[in-house]
């Protein structure tokens, strides 16, 4: 049963009293040596485990990873209020003003066609914001430099796509074209034996992997994600083979291994 508001602010209440005797005097050791340098490392892995829950943990692991990152908010708040910068209150307030704005589909006048026209229109309002704010206006600008590669790639990729800098929708030839011209420069690259040229080449490969992935509609670290955990299970199964011979690793050749590998993959 859906709880009432009362009860939901009640609840909120409660997990901010917590938090502020947590940091009191009298409090926690360790959460009163906490700031906002030592609580990144903390927001990034609760947000992964929450996504983990997500992919195949149940109902129950999604409402604790939940837990643990609205904490971290709260968390990150509280040392804040401390310091006189702001409140929860004001992440409250700024996060409902800036849905509200970017919704004026909803709470204003406009009208939209679809989801992707939705998108357009964010960017954009995201873009004025900026601008008024003396802020840097750029549509790759809010991109956290700390966001995993794969999916800052798809991002970047995603902002410039939502402006018309894209190839067209449906055909698939010129970004496949793309990466066999970055494939053919990189093996160019290790050809040379230039390092400096073959980093480079790599991570245009990469890029240009990205971009295939997302005209597929696929989340590349997703992607990347799914192929990592099927060679953990096989790597897992080829180690239980070589240990149910009794000898160790390297009495093995590689084609012996090998057949311990295609053994695995007929079973996951």
């Amino acid at each position: 049963m859906e709880k009432k508001r009362s009860d939901i602010e009640e609840a909120f209440s409660t997990l901010i009293s917590i938090m502020e005797k947590l940091r009191a005097p009298d409090g926690c050791p360790w959460d009163r040596e906490q700031d906002f340098s030592t609580l990144r490392r903390y927001i990034v892995e609760e947000a992964y485990e929450l996504v983990e829950a997500i992919e195949g943990d149940g109902e129950r692991a999604i409402v604790e990873e939940s837990g643990d990152l609205l904490l971290q908010v709260v968390f990150i708040s509280q040392i804040a209020s401390e310091k006189g910068l702001f409140s929860i209150r004001d992440v409250l307030d700024g996060i409902s003003a800036k849905l509200i704005q970017r919704h004026p589909h909803v709470f204003g006048d406009s009208n939209v066609a679809d989801s992707e026209e939705v998108m357009r229109n964010w960017e954009a309002i995201k873009t004025v914001e900026k601008r008024k704010n003396g802020c840097d206006a750029s549509i790759l600008s809010g991109i956290p430099r700390s966001m995993p590669s794969l999916l800052k790639a798809y991002r970047i990729q995603e902002r410039a796509a939502k402006f018309g800098f894209d190839w067209p929708a449906g055909d698939k030839g010129p970004v496949i074209g793309k990466v066999r011209e970055e494939l053919s420069e990189l093996e160019e690259a290790l050809a040379n034996d230039n390092p400096d040229n073959l980093l480079e080449e790599m991570g245009d490969l990469f890029f240009a992997l990205v971009n295939l992935s997302r005209h597929c509609e696929i989340n590349p670290e997703e992607a990347l994600q799914r192929a990592s955990r099927k060679f953990g299970d096989r790597f897992r199964l080829v180690e239980r083979s070589v240990a149910e011979t009794g000898k160790p690793w390297n009495k093995f050749s590689l084609d012996e291994l090998d057949d311990f590998w295609e053994k695995a993959k007929q079973s996951c």
